[in-house]
């Protein structure tokens, strides 16, 4: 079940980012996030979604805009995170399915996918979700004392 998500899952939310941002390249940040800081994003983005499997919180995603300015305010980015037991069992098809909804319904134009080029799985994702790779930046992110490209893929809603 997807649903917006409220100020009361930020904890729950950290719990499946926080290791994500810790321990692996899905995110080139390395700053793990507080309650307050989820409760505020929560609060500010356009959407912000969970996802529940047998009643629990496995996965968030949402977006805002891609870059600042009133010429971008059709084009936003997204983020998707998955607790390493939800993956490879739909919850972030049916995430990144609501996402697109309610962006349509908001007429965003444009949705971006910035990916680890590490993160193969992310890229493959998004490919089976319709994204198209546009560019590849090299080297700039920075994590666990190496660069890493970044994968830019776009949907056009």
């Amino acid at each position: 079940m997807v649903r917006a998500a409220t100020s009361e899952d930020a904890a729950t939310i950290a719990a499946i980012w926080n290791p994500q941002i810790l321990d692996t390249v899905v995110t080139f940040n390395s700053v793990p996030k507080s309650d307050h800081e989820i409760a505020d994003l929560i609060a500010q983005r356009p959407c912000f979604l969970v996802v529940e499997a047998e009643g629990k919180t496995v996965g968030f995603a949402s977006y805002d805009q891609f870059r600042g300015g009133i010429g971008y305010a059709h084009a936003m980015e997204h983020t998707i995170i998955l607790a390493p037991e939800a993956s490879g069992r739909g919850a972030g098809r049916e995430l990144m399915r609501a996402l697109m909804d309610h962006a349509r319904a908001a007429a965003v134009h444009t949705l971006w996918a910035g990916v680890s080029a590490e993160n193969s799985a992310g890229v493959a994702f998004h490919s089976a979700l319709g994204f198209k790779t546009v560019a590849v930046l090299p080297e700039v992110g920075r994590k666990f004392e190496r660069w890493m490209d970044l994968v830019l893929m776009q949907k056009r809603l």
